[in-house]
């Protein structure tokens, strides 16, 4: 018997609501069949199945919430009435503890991996098996299945310790190294000051917020409670800029892109972190270290009916303004939709949030952590300016970039801002990048 678990699935969601059951007990499941369809915090999470067998039991029901770590299903998968105890994932997980080959999982595809020598003592094992204690791998040996899966769960296979033959890194390695990391949170990030009790006198009506939501205000009160934010402002002359973009809207819409000017501040973005390394970085206060990303995954903040949602433009650097466009509407869509893939939600490194889409000027932005800064845009006005001793009127957009004031320096943030500004004031400079 095969009891299945809801498994850690990353950025935080511990818990989720089963909206769903794709099968009843009795029917028949192959493995990749979709279970059932899970509510969580961000997304509406299809989990499937790891193994062939039959539905035994369903051990909730449709409005039920599950924590990590809950049997939910129990599956014949014909191995007797011994339980198996694995975990779930909305990937591809498999409880196949002696990793064997079967002709679909593509483990016959040859192991990969090097085998270094270690000075430990390899212990001998009654079953056949060498255990290896530590080795010095540079590359770990494992399946690429095996690699698959610790990609999809966004584990660094290389770190794990194997317990198959020569330090052979197991699927059920993988899944043991994310429950060791499960740590289910009992009660919410909020203030260590005790609120008071709210008591109205009067007409009022109370509601429940939804996961999302909850989610919001924990992670809001997480980012204020531990950085010190502080924020700068200024307006940028864009007029080449909105020129540019009604040039090439028309040629961007035949290939079925919406060619707004988000696209052209991601680019600019990316390159002036490059050139500031400390706006996209990250303060680890434990081990008193700033932690440099020489990579640029930039988080885009998506107003959606349930609430703010921030998708993530994985490597953001390597893409053309066209290919960060279709991303960005490709994102948005998911995210209102509530069906983003969940490795689109994570390890961002700089987030924009763009309150000009609701007629706002100016904002000050909330960092989210463990980002160092945020940037905000606001809307694009005509006004008169003076250039040259004269009064014109030219394209503005107010900026503002909210940062750790811990690890940045207003010097920093303020050089950081002139680099954009330069960018997006004379846009050329993209296209030539």
């Amino acid at each position: 018997m095969y009891n299945f678990k809801f498994a850690d699935i990353g950025e935080g969601i511990h818990e989720g609501v089963i909206l769903k059951w794709m099968f009843k007990v009795g029917d028949s499941i192959k493995d990749g069949d979709t279970l059932c369809i899970v509510e969580t915090d961000k997304v509406n999470a299809e989990i499937p199945s790891p193994v062939n067998g039959k539905i035994a039991e369903l051990l909730f029901k449709v409005g039920d919430t599950i924590h990590v770590g809950d049997v939910i299903v129990k599956i014949d998968d014909g191995s007797g009435t011994a339980e198996k105890k694995t975990t779930g994932d909305v990937s591809m997980l498999s409880d196949n503890t002696n990793e064997s080959v079967s002709e679909n999982d593509g483990e016959s595809a040859g192991v990969i991996g090097e085998i270094k020598v270690s000075s430990e003592v390899i212990e001998s094992s009654t079953e056949g098996t060498i255990n290896q204690k530590t080795t010095n791998k540079e590359k770990a040996l494992a399946t690429p299945v095996a690699r698959k899966l610790a990609k999809d769960l966004g584990v660094d296979i290389n770190t794990i310790k194997g317990s198959g033959i020569v330090g052979r890194v197991m699927k059920e390695d993988i899944l043991k190294s994310i429950e060791e990391k499960i740590q289910v949170e009992k009660e919410p990030v909020m203030s260590t000051i005790k609120a008071p009790k709210l008591d109205f006198n009067g007409d009022i009506e109370r509601v429940k917020i939804s996961k999302l939501r909850k989610t919001i205000a924990q992670n809001m009160v997480l980012s204020k409670t531990i950085i010190p934010h502080v924020t700068s402002m200024d307006e940028f002359d864009v007029t080449e800029l909105v020129e540019l973009r009604k040039k090439h809207k028309e040629i961007a819409a035949e290939q079925g892109v919406n060619l707004t000017y988000l696209p052209f501040i991601v680019k600019a973005l990316t390159l002036t972190l490059k050139e500031h390394r400390i706006i996209n970085s990250s303060f680890d206060m434990e081990q008193e270290e700033i932690i440099y990303k020489n990579f640029y995954n930039i988080g885009i903040a998506v107003d959606t009916i349930d609430g703010l949602i921030v998708p993530v433009i994985k490597n953001a650097d390597k893409l053309g303004i066209i290919e960060i466009a279709k991303e960005i509407q490709q994102i948005s869509e998911q995210a209102r939709n509530r069906t983003i893939p969940l490795d689109k939600l994570q390890n961002g490194t700089f987030t924009i949030t763009n309150y000009g889409a609701t007629g706002s000027s100016y904002g000050v932005t909330v960092i989210r952590y463990p980002e160092s800064a945020i940037l905000g845009t606001g809307l694009i006005v005509k006004k008169p300016v003076v250039i040259n001793d004269e009064i014109v009127i030219r394209s503005i957009m107010p900026i503002s970039v909210s940062y750790d004031h811990r690890i940045i320096d207003g010097g920093d943030a303020g050089r950081f801002l002139m680099r954009l500004k330069q960018y997006l004031s004379n846009p050329m400079l993209l296209l030539l990048s």
